[in-house]
């Protein structure tokens, strides 16, 4: 094979994917035991090669007469500086893409080709800024409800795992 060849094959051939970290921007502290032994369990669950950590977002003080608008505000300039330079990032939101568990695995293996660590945004009380959800790669829907922040966080904990044992050919998803 010549060196044209060569270089031809090499560029058809997908990138093998390296790993990423999954990053949960959650605003929201001082969860119910049960949220953090959850999200917990499913984290220490996922491969070394797509290692999902939290970081939690001191919510904005409900007190002292702020609008919503302030609230969402303040919260969301504590995002921006909680994610990563680089990150691709996906904001929760109830007007998201929604995916099925086997269509989250190939999109998450698509990002994962892509290099970029991911960053989900979970909002507070009152949801997310309008400006966190623009500056947003894509914005996804856990559900056709509205959740707790605190079980959004179980959520998608569990369904990053579903879609990293998609991608393993692991056997706790079965459908």
């Amino acid at each position: 094979m010549g060196a044209a060849q060569t270089a031809q094959a090499a560029s058809e051939t997908p990138p093998v994917p390296g790993p990423m970290k999954l990053l949960v921007v959650a605003v929201g502290a001082r969860m119910p035991g049960w949220i953090d032994e959850a999200f917990d369990e499913y984290t220490k669950r996922m491969p070394r090669s797509l290692k999902t950590e939290l970081i939690e977002i001191r919510p904005e003080s409900r007190t002292g007469g702020k609008s919503a608008e302030q609230l969402l505000a303040g919260e969301a300039a504590r995002i921006g500086r909680a994610v990563p330079r680089g990150a691709f990032v996906v904001a929760l939101d109830e007007h998201g893409r929604e995916f099925t568990s086997a269509g989250l695995a190939r999109w998450l293996d698509e990002r994962r080709r892509d290099g970029r660590d991911l960053a989900f945004l979970i909002g507070g009380a009152d949801g997310l800024a309008p400006e966190a959800k623009r500056g947003a790669g894509t914005t996804l829907r856990l559900s056709a409800m509205t959740l707790p922040h605190g079980l959004a966080r179980v959520v998608l904990a569990e369904q990053l795992y579903r879609a990293a044992s998609i991608l393993e050919n692991h056997p706790y998803h079965r459908g």
